[in-house]
Protein backbone atom coordinates (compact mmCIF):
# COMPACT_ATOMS: atom_id res chain seq x y z
CA UNK A 1 0.00 0.00 0.00
CA UNK A 2 1.21 3.55 -0.70
CA UNK A 3 1.29 6.09 1.97
CA UNK A 4 0.93 8.97 -0.11
CA UNK A 5 -2.49 10.94 -0.14
CA UNK A 6 -5.06 9.60 -2.41
CA UNK A 7 -4.74 12.91 -4.49
CA UNK A 8 -1.29 12.36 -5.10
CA UNK A 9 -1.41 9.03 -6.45
CA UNK A 10 -4.13 9.92 -8.61
CA UNK A 11 -1.55 12.34 -10.62
CA UNK A 12 -2.98 15.39 -12.66
CA UNK A 13 -5.19 14.71 -15.84
CA UNK A 14 -1.94 15.93 -18.35
CA UNK A 15 0.10 12.87 -16.70
CA UNK A 16 -2.72 10.99 -17.22
CA UNK A 17 -3.20 12.10 -21.09
CA UNK A 18 0.25 11.79 -21.49
CA UNK A 19 0.94 8.79 -20.19
CA UNK A 20 -2.39 7.39 -22.26
CA UNK A 21 -0.52 8.57 -25.67
CA UNK A 22 2.52 6.94 -25.03
CA UNK A 23 1.12 4.04 -23.54
CA UNK A 24 -1.26 3.40 -26.61
CA UNK A 25 1.09 4.63 -29.66
CA UNK A 26 4.10 3.27 -28.77
CA UNK A 27 4.29 0.63 -25.39
CA UNK A 28 1.46 -1.30 -26.40
CA UNK A 29 2.91 -2.07 -29.98
CA UNK A 30 6.06 -2.66 -28.60
CA UNK A 31 4.43 -4.88 -25.80
CA UNK A 32 3.14 -6.79 -28.26
CA UNK A 33 5.92 -7.68 -30.29
CA UNK A 34 7.53 -8.17 -27.35
CA UNK A 35 5.12 -11.32 -26.75
CA UNK A 36 5.43 -12.33 -30.11
CA UNK A 37 9.46 -12.22 -30.02
CA UNK A 38 8.95 -14.15 -26.34
CA UNK A 39 6.57 -17.34 -27.59
CA UNK A 40 9.81 -17.73 -30.32
CA UNK A 41 12.37 -17.49 -27.63
CA UNK A 42 10.53 -19.84 -25.61
CA UNK A 43 10.40 -22.55 -28.07
CA UNK A 44 13.95 -21.68 -30.04
CA UNK A 45 15.72 -19.24 -27.75
CA UNK A 46 18.27 -18.76 -25.09
CA UNK A 47 16.30 -19.95 -21.58
CA UNK A 48 18.22 -16.87 -19.95
CA UNK A 49 16.85 -14.14 -22.02
CA UNK A 50 13.07 -16.31 -22.18
CA UNK A 51 13.56 -15.92 -18.11
CA UNK A 52 14.07 -12.51 -18.30
CA UNK A 53 10.99 -11.73 -20.77
CA UNK A 54 8.36 -13.49 -18.35
CA UNK A 55 10.09 -12.38 -15.21
CA UNK A 56 9.33 -9.02 -17.26
CA UNK A 57 5.71 -10.27 -17.66
CA UNK A 58 5.38 -10.98 -13.92
CA UNK A 59 6.00 -7.75 -12.64
CA UNK A 60 4.02 -5.83 -15.30
CA UNK A 61 1.45 -7.82 -14.40
CA UNK A 62 1.88 -7.55 -10.74
CA UNK A 63 1.69 -3.75 -11.40
CA UNK A 64 -1.04 -3.23 -13.63
CA UNK A 65 -3.52 -6.10 -12.53
CA UNK A 66 -2.59 -6.48 -8.55
CA UNK A 67 -1.43 -2.60 -7.84
CA UNK A 68 2.04 -3.64 -6.93
CA UNK A 69 4.97 -2.00 -7.29
CA UNK A 70 6.61 -2.98 -10.89
CA UNK A 71 9.99 -4.18 -8.88
CA UNK A 72 7.99 -6.92 -7.35
CA UNK A 73 6.33 -10.01 -8.66
CA UNK A 74 3.32 -11.23 -8.30
CA UNK A 75 4.04 -14.06 -6.11
CA UNK A 76 5.91 -11.82 -3.69
CA UNK A 77 3.06 -9.60 -3.34
CA UNK A 78 0.90 -12.15 -2.59
CA UNK A 79 3.08 -13.19 0.27
CA UNK A 80 3.18 -9.68 1.56
CA UNK A 81 -0.82 -9.69 1.16
CA UNK A 82 -1.24 -13.34 1.97
CA UNK A 83 -4.59 -12.37 3.87
CA UNK A 84 -6.61 -10.91 1.06
CA UNK A 85 -8.40 -13.10 -1.05
CA UNK A 86 -6.54 -12.77 -4.33
CA UNK A 87 -3.34 -13.75 -2.59
CA UNK A 88 -4.04 -16.73 -1.01
CA UNK A 89 -5.30 -18.18 -4.46
CA UNK A 90 -2.00 -17.08 -5.96
CA UNK A 91 -0.88 -18.65 -3.00
CA UNK A 92 -2.55 -21.92 -3.40
CA UNK A 93 -1.81 -21.88 -6.99
CA UNK A 94 1.94 -21.56 -6.84
CA UNK A 95 2.48 -24.11 -4.00
CA UNK A 96 0.90 -26.74 -6.66
CA UNK A 97 4.12 -26.41 -8.49
CA UNK A 98 6.52 -25.04 -5.60
CA UNK A 99 6.04 -25.44 -2.03
CA UNK A 100 6.78 -22.03 -0.49
CA UNK A 101 7.57 -20.39 -3.66
CA UNK A 102 5.82 -17.13 -2.45
CA UNK A 103 7.21 -16.75 0.44
CA UNK A 104 11.01 -17.03 -0.88
CA UNK A 105 9.88 -15.15 -3.58
CA UNK A 106 8.91 -12.64 -0.76
CA UNK A 107 12.35 -13.50 0.63
CA UNK A 108 13.98 -12.74 -2.30
CA UNK A 109 12.71 -9.41 -3.48
CA UNK A 110 11.87 -7.47 -0.19
CA UNK A 111 14.95 -5.79 0.59
CA UNK A 112 14.41 -4.37 -3.64
CA UNK A 113 10.87 -3.51 -2.40
CA UNK A 114 12.71 -1.47 0.77
CA UNK A 115 15.01 0.27 -1.44
CA UNK A 116 12.45 1.36 -3.73
CA UNK A 117 10.29 2.78 -1.42
CA UNK A 118 13.56 4.10 0.78
CA UNK A 119 14.46 5.87 -2.00
CA UNK A 120 10.98 7.48 -3.63
CA UNK A 121 11.69 5.29 -6.75
CA UNK A 122 7.97 4.51 -6.67
CA UNK A 123 6.54 8.47 -7.35
CA UNK A 124 5.49 10.20 -10.41
CA UNK A 125 8.74 10.33 -13.03
CA UNK A 126 6.37 12.56 -15.74
CA UNK A 127 6.06 16.26 -15.06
Amino acid sequence: MSSAPAHARRGTFRERLVGFCLVTVFLLPLALLGLLILAGVLFFGSTARGRHGVRALDHFVNAAVFDGLAWESVSSHAWRERERPWARLVIWCTDRFQQDHCRRANKREQHVVDLVLQKGLEKQTIF
